[in-house]
């Protein structure tokens, strides 16, 4: 627990520019709150294999705020990423929950926070509200 607390203190100093402190927790803030919206949208939407989009989505807006944004998203993701593999050990005795799934949903969320398009991943189906 210490080595990811300090592990977590740490990228916050390294994220933050000259820009000061308070920007870049407004920016955290906004962009984690970004990807819990684009969480919920994938709930409210629910389209089959439309999850990649909105990893891409979320991390895309939540990038657009700025360098305490693609931090937000870097940690949520990557925290994500490890109490779904957790969890799948756990109740379902698997190492993983699947490389290609996990590969795939890692290159999603890369592509949105680089700020290229999310539409890459829009499944068919999906309504335009999204």
């Amino acid at each position: 627990m210490k080595l990811f607390i300090g592990i977590l203190f740490s990228s916050l100093i390294m994220g933050v520019t000259g820009e000061g402190w308070y920007s870049f927790f407004k920016e955290a803030v906004q962009g984690a709150s970004d990807l819990w919206r684009a969480y919920w949208d994938m709930r409210e939407a629910n389209v089959q294999n439309s999850g990649r989009y909105f990893r891409a989505r979320g991390n895309y807006d939540a990038a657009q705020r700025g360098p305490g944004g693609v931090w937000a998203a870097k940690i949520i993701s990557n925290v994500g990423e490890y109490l779904q593999g957790f969890l799948h050990q756990i109740y379902l005795g698997r190492d993983s929950y699947g490389l290609e799934d996990q590969v795939s949903n890692r290159r999603a969320e890369e592509w949105g926070r680089s700020g290229q398009d999310p539409d890459r991943f829009r499944p068919a189906g999906l309504p335009e509200k999204y």
